[in-house]
């Protein structure tokens, strides 16, 4: 089965928030770099990629034929998503498995594990 891991990032620091991320200690910032590294060689790992803020989105609607757009996430949520990749696992355990060795669930965000619907 495929998985879809959807990494809602929180108050994690990342590389692209310098002030939080200097909170780390470099061993900290070190771990990281290598958690994710050891992630993306899992096998039956797709590395994903990391998504800009979401204050850099545009939302897309068509109402009456006419397209609409809005700057920004339009419902604002907690947990921003920061990334994702996909996971090809025997089952729902392996894949909660991978998702807690993620450092956004450990450093403050959530790892939402959701199965691939394949036609």
């Amino acid at each position: 089965m495929k998985y879809m891991m959807l990494i809602h990032q929180g108050d994690t620091p990342t590389p692209r928030s310098p002030d939080e991320w200097a909170s780390l200690s470099g061993d900290e910032q070190k771990a990281v770099y290598a958690d994710y590294q050891a992630i993306n060689e899992t096998p039956g790992v797709s590395p994903g990629l990391q998504l800009d803020s979401p204050e850099t989105a545009t939302t897309v609607r068509v109402q009456d034929g006419k397209t609409l757009t809005t700057d920004g996430p339009f419902v604002e949520i907690k947990e921003a998503i920061g990334g994702y990749l996909l996971f090809e696992a025997d089952d729902l355990d392996a894949a909660i498995e991978l998702a807690a060795r993620i450092p956004a669930a450990r450093l403050g965000g959530a790892i939402e594990v959701r199965p691939i619907v394949e036609w």
